[in-house]
Protein backbone atom coordinates (compact mmCIF):
# COMPACT_ATOMS: atom_id res chain seq x y z
CA UNK A 1 0.00 0.00 0.00
CA UNK A 2 1.49 3.33 -1.06
CA UNK A 3 1.66 6.04 1.52
CA UNK A 4 0.65 9.52 0.37
CA UNK A 5 2.40 12.55 1.71
CA UNK A 6 0.64 15.62 2.90
CA UNK A 7 1.73 18.53 0.64
CA UNK A 8 1.17 21.01 3.47
CA UNK A 9 3.71 19.21 5.63
CA UNK A 10 6.45 19.26 3.00
CA UNK A 11 6.14 22.82 1.75
CA UNK A 12 6.87 26.07 3.45
CA UNK A 13 4.83 29.24 3.13
CA UNK A 14 6.26 32.05 1.08
CA UNK A 15 7.84 34.91 3.03
CA UNK A 16 5.52 37.80 3.83
CA UNK A 17 7.05 40.96 2.44
CA UNK A 18 5.46 44.17 1.20
CA UNK A 19 8.63 46.07 0.33
CA UNK A 20 10.14 45.72 -3.13
CA UNK A 21 13.49 44.03 -3.56
CA UNK A 22 16.54 45.30 -5.39
CA UNK A 23 17.07 48.92 -6.34
CA UNK A 24 13.30 49.45 -6.30
CA UNK A 25 13.41 49.74 -2.49
CA UNK A 26 15.24 53.05 -2.86
CA UNK A 27 12.19 54.44 -4.68
CA UNK A 28 9.92 53.87 -1.67
CA UNK A 29 9.50 56.06 1.39
CA UNK A 30 10.79 53.23 3.57
CA UNK A 31 13.96 52.89 1.51
CA UNK A 32 14.54 56.63 1.56
CA UNK A 33 14.07 56.71 5.34
CA UNK A 34 16.54 53.86 5.81
CA UNK A 35 19.08 55.82 3.73
CA UNK A 36 18.46 58.91 5.88
CA UNK A 37 18.87 56.81 9.04
CA UNK A 38 22.24 55.61 7.78
CA UNK A 39 23.48 59.06 6.71
CA UNK A 40 22.35 61.00 9.78
CA UNK A 41 23.30 58.16 12.13
CA UNK A 42 26.78 58.25 10.63
CA UNK A 43 26.88 62.01 11.26
CA UNK A 44 25.97 61.48 14.93
CA UNK A 45 28.75 58.91 15.16
CA UNK A 46 31.29 61.24 13.52
CA UNK A 47 30.29 64.29 15.57
CA UNK A 48 30.45 62.56 18.95
CA UNK A 49 33.73 60.86 18.02
CA UNK A 50 35.24 64.22 17.02
CA UNK A 51 34.89 65.63 20.55
CA UNK A 52 36.90 64.77 23.65
CA UNK A 53 33.84 62.86 24.98
CA UNK A 54 33.51 65.00 28.08
CA UNK A 55 30.97 62.74 29.80
CA UNK A 56 32.02 59.18 28.84
CA UNK A 57 29.15 57.39 30.55
CA UNK A 58 26.49 59.32 28.64
CA UNK A 59 28.27 59.75 25.34
CA UNK A 60 29.53 56.18 25.37
CA UNK A 61 25.93 55.02 25.00
CA UNK A 62 25.39 57.51 22.18
CA UNK A 63 28.45 56.11 20.39
CA UNK A 64 27.32 52.52 20.94
CA UNK A 65 23.83 53.22 19.58
CA UNK A 66 24.99 55.25 16.59
CA UNK A 67 27.62 52.68 15.53
CA UNK A 68 25.36 49.67 16.14
CA UNK A 69 22.34 51.14 14.33
CA UNK A 70 24.57 52.35 11.48
CA UNK A 71 25.81 48.80 10.94
CA UNK A 72 22.36 47.20 11.43
CA UNK A 73 20.57 49.65 9.12
CA UNK A 74 23.27 49.21 6.46
CA UNK A 75 22.96 45.42 6.69
CA UNK A 76 19.16 45.68 6.58
CA UNK A 77 19.28 47.83 3.45
CA UNK A 78 21.80 45.51 1.77
CA UNK A 79 19.51 42.56 2.55
CA UNK A 80 16.78 44.18 0.47
CA UNK A 81 19.09 45.57 -2.22
CA UNK A 82 20.55 42.14 -2.93
CA UNK A 83 17.13 40.46 -2.82
CA UNK A 84 18.14 38.16 0.02
CA UNK A 85 14.97 38.96 1.98
CA UNK A 86 12.99 36.84 -0.47
CA UNK A 87 15.14 33.81 0.29
CA UNK A 88 14.61 33.98 4.07
CA UNK A 89 11.26 32.59 5.10
CA UNK A 90 9.85 34.96 7.71
CA UNK A 91 7.28 37.70 8.17
CA UNK A 92 9.38 40.65 6.97
CA UNK A 93 6.60 43.13 7.72
CA UNK A 94 6.78 42.21 11.42
CA UNK A 95 10.60 42.16 11.40
CA UNK A 96 10.61 45.63 9.81
CA UNK A 97 8.24 47.04 12.42
CA UNK A 98 10.02 45.35 15.34
CA UNK A 99 13.51 46.39 14.19
CA UNK A 100 12.49 50.02 13.81
CA UNK A 101 10.74 49.96 17.19
CA UNK A 102 13.90 48.73 18.96
CA UNK A 103 16.05 51.23 17.03
CA UNK A 104 13.61 54.00 17.97
CA UNK A 105 13.91 53.14 21.67
CA UNK A 106 17.71 53.04 21.51
CA UNK A 107 18.03 56.26 19.54
CA UNK A 108 15.50 58.10 21.70
CA UNK A 109 17.63 57.26 24.74
CA UNK A 110 20.78 58.32 22.89
CA UNK A 111 19.11 61.59 21.86
CA UNK A 112 18.11 62.33 25.47
CA UNK A 113 21.61 61.59 26.77
CA UNK A 114 23.29 63.73 24.12
CA UNK A 115 20.80 66.52 24.82
CA UNK A 116 21.67 66.24 28.53
CA UNK A 117 25.37 66.69 27.79
CA UNK A 118 24.64 69.67 25.55
CA UNK A 119 22.17 71.40 27.87
CA UNK A 120 23.96 70.89 31.17
CA UNK A 121 26.79 73.16 30.16
CA UNK A 122 27.24 76.63 31.56
CA UNK A 123 29.44 79.18 29.84
CA UNK A 124 32.45 80.49 31.78
CA UNK A 125 34.66 82.84 29.81
CA UNK A 126 35.79 81.11 26.62
CA UNK A 127 34.99 77.61 27.82
CA UNK A 128 31.88 75.64 28.59
CA UNK A 129 31.72 73.92 31.96
CA UNK A 130 29.77 70.82 32.92
CA UNK A 131 29.50 70.46 36.69
CA UNK A 132 28.51 67.05 37.99
CA UNK A 133 26.15 67.06 40.98
CA UNK A 134 27.37 66.02 44.45
CA UNK A 135 30.98 66.13 43.53
CA UNK A 136 33.81 68.35 42.73
CA UNK A 137 34.40 67.00 39.24
CA UNK A 138 34.22 69.72 36.63
CA UNK A 139 34.62 69.07 32.92
CA UNK A 140 35.52 71.91 30.61
CA UNK A 141 34.64 72.03 26.94
CA UNK A 142 35.59 74.60 24.40
CA UNK A 143 32.78 76.34 22.51
CA UNK A 144 33.71 74.28 19.44
CA UNK A 145 33.11 71.02 21.32
CA UNK A 146 29.88 72.35 22.78
CA UNK A 147 28.66 73.32 19.32
CA UNK A 148 29.59 69.87 17.98
CA UNK A 149 27.57 68.28 20.78
CA UNK A 150 24.61 70.50 19.95
CA UNK A 151 24.85 69.45 16.29
CA UNK A 152 25.05 65.79 17.36
CA UNK A 153 21.90 66.31 19.44
CA UNK A 154 20.05 67.80 16.47
CA UNK A 155 21.10 64.95 14.16
CA UNK A 156 20.20 62.37 16.84
CA UNK A 157 16.72 63.91 16.96
CA UNK A 158 16.45 63.70 13.15
CA UNK A 159 17.51 60.03 13.20
CA UNK A 160 15.02 59.32 16.01
CA UNK A 161 12.28 60.91 13.90
CA UNK A 162 13.29 58.82 10.88
CA UNK A 163 13.12 55.63 12.94
CA UNK A 164 9.71 56.67 14.30
CA UNK A 165 8.35 57.25 10.78
CA UNK A 166 9.80 53.92 9.61
CA UNK A 167 8.22 52.15 12.57
CA UNK A 168 4.81 53.68 11.88
CA UNK A 169 4.98 52.71 8.21
CA UNK A 170 6.17 49.22 9.17
CA UNK A 171 3.28 48.91 11.62
CA UNK A 172 0.78 49.81 8.91
CA UNK A 173 2.27 47.20 6.56
CA UNK A 174 2.22 44.57 9.29
CA UNK A 175 -1.43 45.23 10.21
CA UNK A 176 -2.64 44.77 6.62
Amino acid sequence: MAETTNPAATSFPAPTISLPLGVEILRTYSGALICLEIVFGGLVWILVASTNVSVPLLQGWVMFVSVTMFICSSAYLVLFLLGLADKINTDWNFIDMFYHFIALLFYFGAFLLEATVSSSAGVYGNTTCIQKPRGNIITFMEHREHNINVAATIFAFIVTSCYACSMIMGFRRWRK
